[in-house]
């Protein structure tokens, strides 16, 4: 393989990476992020360690447990439809829907 066709191999997955990193979306506030972790829906001290889960961005990850303890995530937010719905993560919703922000640091209430 010549120079000329590495450098172009390279390229070509230097945008193939760009591409997959621009289509992870966080499951809460569906904006297009860098990188995701796993929300077990149901939390696993409640009974969801092999349940359904969602990948969320880190803000809305850290505000999900921020906001929520573990017992109502089980109780009344079982479904990504009902977290999206939760009053208590409303306000949060509608300022990082409008912000970029990557990475926040909150410390749990809850918890």
């Amino acid at each position: 393989m010549t120079r000329r066709q590495q450098l172009a191999q390279a390229a070509a997955e230097a945008m193939a990476r760009a591409q997959r990193s621009l289509e992870t979306r966080c499951g809460l506030c569906e904006r297009a992020v860098q990188q995701t972790t796993r929300h077990h829906l149901v939390p696993r001290e409640e009974g969801g360690r092999h349940g359904a889960t969602v990948d969320l961005c880190q803000p809305c990850h850290s505000s999900v447990h921020c906001f929520l303890s573990n017992r109502a995530l089980a109780r009344h937010y079982p479904t990504v439809a009902a977290l999206r719905a939760a009053e208590e993560l409303q306000g949060y919703l509608s300022w990082v829907r409008k912000t970029r922000v990557e990475k926040i640091r909150n410390r749990r209430a809850n918890g």
